[in-house]
């Protein structure tokens, strides 16, 4: 960390202090999440030996849960370069090193390709044969497609991931300001091409799983919760950093106070959006649309969705209103944990009811999935962290940032 702090200009901190170690806690960090992981793999294979069906069905709740902070960290960071301001500047390394883990994601989207048939009604060619409407869709549901797609999907994210965080670490060599404006353009385009995939993949990878519903706005639905999801452990990875060389001569409460009105501002989005998708649906009382709320509004998932309404929301939002909450670290980074669970929990609502809309099915084996596939996500995220500094440290912003502080 001794170049940063010479890069910066300002005095590195006193040795021995538990600033100057942040690579070894970093290290630690990654041990211990890969020994999570492996429980949780264990976990997973026993699971899959009692109850392969089920172990998909969990797998895909939480491949999409660390997905969606992933997508989410590359989605902010685009917006932060098109709509340029000083809270972008001091978070922009986390949200880099985030979107930097999207093509390792790729790589555990694997086992879902193996539990398709397991999965989605349409790549059974038995539910095919049978059911007419599913049958109609097999020219866009079908394997060999909805794989060509993932590849595309894939490739774009990271190569706009790895673009803006090579343009970024090239800025900090040079301090060419041109840079700024490159990563302005390319985000710009970035952000059509991420807005368009992500509705696709939700679709793909959620809608299919009822094939006879759909919803317009759906993929603006599944970006607003990438959004939180995000912005959520952005502001939980900022607590950890707060007092830390180089982040802590950098951050001040008003960068806290800019990352809760932006969450803020999704967490209103997302519930826009939910709101519209229900107001819609349920006015519309179409045949094959009313089904997909009826099963989450009756038995055990209506105490899901009103979970959802008021922790996902209700709570958020008002807590959210509060300036001194905002910019204390601590109390913000309280309102982003309850959002991040809540986001498992939106995302296991979205899944399960298609499997079990009779009542609730919470089993084990989803926990373990989302320690296992979270424990690898957490690894290869602290291990981008430490590859590049965690300031900008010749973005202009930086200088903006530190002096409005």
């Amino acid at each position: 960390m001794s170049d940063q702090s010479s890069n910066t200009g300002t005095a590195p901190e006193a040795p021995g202090s538990k600033h100057d170690n942040l690579p070894g806690i970093l290290r630690r960090i990654r041990t211990r999440a890969l020994l999570t992981a492996g429980v949780g793999a264990a976990l997973c294979i026993l699971g899959a030996i009692l109850d392969l069906t089920q172990i998909f069905r969990s797998y895909l709740v939480a491949f999409f849960f660390w997905l969606s902070i992933a997508l989410g960290c590359l989605g902010i960071q685009m917006l932060q370069h098109v709509a340029p301001g000083g809270w972008g500047a001091v978070v922009r390394r986390p949200l880099e090193a985030a979107s930097r883990t999207l093509p390792k994601l790729a790589l555990l989207f694997v086992p879902i390709l193996l539990g398709l048939p397991h999965l989605y009604p349409w790549a059974r060619p038995e539910v095919i044969r049978e059911d007419a409407s599913i049958a109609h869709k097999a020219y866009y549901l079908n394997l060999p497609f909805f794989v060509w797609r993932m590849v595309v999907y894939f490739a774009l994210w990271a190569g706009f991931a790895y673009a803006l965080s090579r343009m970024s670490l090239a800025q900090d060599k040079t301090g060419d300001p041109y840079l700024s404006r490159r990563m302005r353009t390319v985000s710009a385009v970035g952000l059509i091409f991420y807005c368009v995939t992500t509705t696709f993949a939700s679709i793909d990878w959620l809608m299919s799983l009822n094939p006879h519903w759909y919803s317009t706005i759906y993929g603006v639905y599944i970006i607003g919760g990438q959004a939180v999801s995000a912005m959520s452990f952005a502001i939980l990875v900022m607590l950890f950093l707060a007092d830390r060389s180089p982040i802590a001569r950098a951050v001040r409460a008003q960068h806290f106070h800019d990352f809760g009105k932006m969450l803020l501002a999704f967490v209103m989005l997302w519930a826009y959006f939910a709101f519209s998708q229900f107001l819609v649906i349920w006015a519309g009382n179409l045949p094959e649309e009313v089904p997909y709320y009826a099963d989450r509004t009756r038995d055990g998932w209506r105490w899901v969705s009103l979970a959802l309404v008021l922790f996902h929301f209700a709570l958020p939002f008002l807590l959210l209103l509060s300036r001194d909450i905002k910019r204390s670290a601590p109390r913000l980074a309280a309102v982003a944990g309850i959002l991040l669970v809540m986001r498992w929990v939106d995302i296991y609502w979205l899944v399960t009811p298609a499997f079990h809309p009779e009542g609730i099915a919470l089993h084990w084996l989803d926990l373990a999935a989302t320690v296992a596939v979270g424990g690898i996500w957490i690894y290869l995220f602290a291990g981008e962290l430490e590859t590049r500094p965690l300031l900008p440290i010749q973005d202009p912003l930086l200088k903006e940032a530190t002096a409005n502080g």
